[in-house]
């Protein structure tokens, strides 16, 4: 298999909507970590899944460590 995923398939790059970045980004402002709940909550009312927002976030805040 090609780049040695050996027949996984990776999952397609999510292209956020202006919309959600500008939602996502408010809520990292009053919070760098979000719990369970409120990820679901935002999960629910961005119509994304957990697991995308969890990886954004995860991202965002290494993006703000490389900045400082």
């Amino acid at each position: 298999a090609a780049g040695g995923t050996r027949g996984r398939q990776r999952r397609a790059r999510t292209a956020f909507t202006s919309e959600q970045v500008c939602r996502l980004e408010k809520t990292f402002q009053r919070q760098k970590y979000l719990g369970a709940t409120e990820r679901r909550k935002l999960a629910a009312a961005l119509q994304l899944s957990e697991i995308q927002i969890k990886t954004w976030f995860q991202n965002r805040r290494m993006k703000l460590k490389r900045q400082i």
